[in-house]
């Protein structure tokens, strides 16, 4: 559907004439986005052209699909206001602010909190459907910075006044913060087992409304507004996250700036490395190697001498992940020397923070595997895999799934057909018990690789244990 406004829209005619891109082609682009949202959008040539010369604005999330398939061109995040189109159900800037004060950084975290259960109710994909590929990795350039800057504020302390909110402001106490942080390590594990789009980890979101919001906008003092904001942080990393798997990268995005900015308000600054290290991997799975590097060494230079050498482990194992993405092979290799020597010097007795549970070397050896699969040095993935999958993941299955993946790759490109079918159906068993839309993605450029021998009887196996998987909404 869409409405006329008065005239044709010049502003999207010029910035379609600035990208280069026809009519059919932002059609064709539109389509796509909208399709990876799971939308059926049949737009063609005729469309974009009464979209230019009538002034005609199409609704739902069409004008954003729009705006990130110009700004895909361009390299830039394009505004709707830059192509004529602010007046169509504007985007909300909810989330991407990352204030300098304490105060506006809560009142910044607890509107994206609200956001996404209005959201929930909106019904039809909620708001993250009408902001469908709006994730812009320049969005993540002013945190960085100010977190580089100012990692940690000097005091956090707040007295709330009863025109806050309904009633009397919460007096919040330790106790108060235990409970987030227990619900911090119950959203962890699940996720680790069923996947970020597993009803119990959909549940996060809820918990920051209901239960975070409002003691962020309590009183407290400053020590325990410290513990409060961690606690908070991880919370909001952990949306991020699970947004992240289940292809939702615009709330991943800001999730991830929110919590980035809680951090610093915590004072924690090994827990702001890790929010950038979130943000790394997904400018890297997105494609961003550069701007990932980026991230990660951000992490890095913060948490010298601050870090224990488990985390700058995993710190620089996310930079190699960033190098290897951009065909650096020099990089990430000595990135992940410097991971593996780091993980070497770690003890039992080191007071490693609680989210960092997951990390060892299997892990190590999983992400090491990633990284020269994307170098394309087969042998050297052979070789990781094994150790990755050398330990039982009846806690980490999502993992377990993934690194089946790319062992099948490692056997595909070594020659071994058979073999990779043959990890290939475990990767598809392992798949389909958990709601995961990177592992569907793994599986899906598993299949696309395996195309030159689609006659191949294992190969038809494959493809056709895989179909429910596919055909399964992310």
């Amino acid at each position: 559907m869409s409405r006329e406004q008065r005239g044709p829209n010049e502003k999207l005619g010029a910035v379609l004439a600035l990208a280069g891109i026809s009519n059919a082609g932002l059609a064709r682009r539109v389509n796509d986005l909208g399709a990876q949202r799971g939308l059926t959008l049949r737009y063609d040539k005729t469309s974009v052209a009464r979209w230019v010369s009538k002034g005609m604005v199409p609704q739902g999330a069409a004008p954003h699909l729009i705006a990130a398939a110009i700004g895909q061109k361009l390299g830039r995040p394009v505004p709707l206001h830059e192509i004529g189109l602010a007046d169509a159900d504007p985007a909300p800037e909810v989330g991407l602010a990352f204030p300098r004060d304490v105060g506006q950084a809560v009142k910044s975290a607890t509107e994206l909190y609200r956001l996404d259960l209005a959201g929930r109710r909106a019904g039809s994909g909620g708001i993250w459907q009408s902001l469908a590929g709006s994730f812009a990795v320049s969005a993540y350039a002013t945190p960085a910075s100010r977190w580089l800057i100012t990692p940690a504020d000097s005091s956090v302390a707040r007295d709330a006044s009863p025109s806050e909110g309904a009633g009397a402001p919460l007096k919040v106490g330790h106790s108060d913060v235990q409970k987030l942080r227990e619900a911090a390590e119950d959203a962890r594990r699940w996720d680790s087992k069923y996947g970020g789009g597993d009803w119990r980890s959909s549940m996060v979101p809820e918990c920051l409304r209901v239960e975070a919001a409002p003691l962020l906008l309590g009183s407290y003092s400053d020590e325990v507004g410290r513990a409060l904001f961690g606690a908070s942080a991880e919370l909001t990393r952990l949306a991020g996250w699970m947004a992240f798997d289940t292809g939702q990268q615009e709330a991943a995005q800001r999730y991830y700036i929110q919590a980035l900015r809680l951090a610093r308000a915590a004072a924690d600054v090994p827990l702001g490395g890790y929010v950038l290290a979130s943000m790394s991997l997904q400018a890297t799975y997105r494609g961003f190697g550069d701007e990932g590097v980026d991230l990660a060494q951000a992490a890095l230079e913060r948490n010298r001498g601050l870090a224990t050498a488990r985390t700058m482990s995993f710190f620089r194992l996310v930079e190699a992940r960033a190098h290897a993405r951009a065909s650096d092979a020099q990089a990430a290799g000595a990135a992940l020397k410097a991971s593996e020597g780091w993980l070497e010097r770690a003890r039992d007795g080191d007071n490693d923070p609680s989210w960092l549970g997951f990390y060892g070397y299997d892990r190590f050896a999983a992400d090491a595997a990633e990284c020269y699969r994307d170098l394309k040095a087969p042998r050297q993935v052979r070789r990781f895999t094994e150790q990755a999958l050398s330990k039982p993941t009846e806690e980490f299955v999502r993992s377990h799934g993934l690194r089946l993946v790319v062992s099948a790759v490692a056997e595909l490109e070594s020659g071994n057909l058979d073999a990779a079918c043959e990890q290939g159906v475990r990767a598809v068993e392992v798949a389909g018990r958990i709601s995961s839309a990177r592992t569907t993605e793994y599986v899906k450029d598993l299949l696309h690789r395996l195309e030159p021998y689609g006659d191949e009887p294992q190969v038809v196996e494959l493809r056709e244990r895989a179909r429910p998987l596919l055909m399964t909404p992310a």
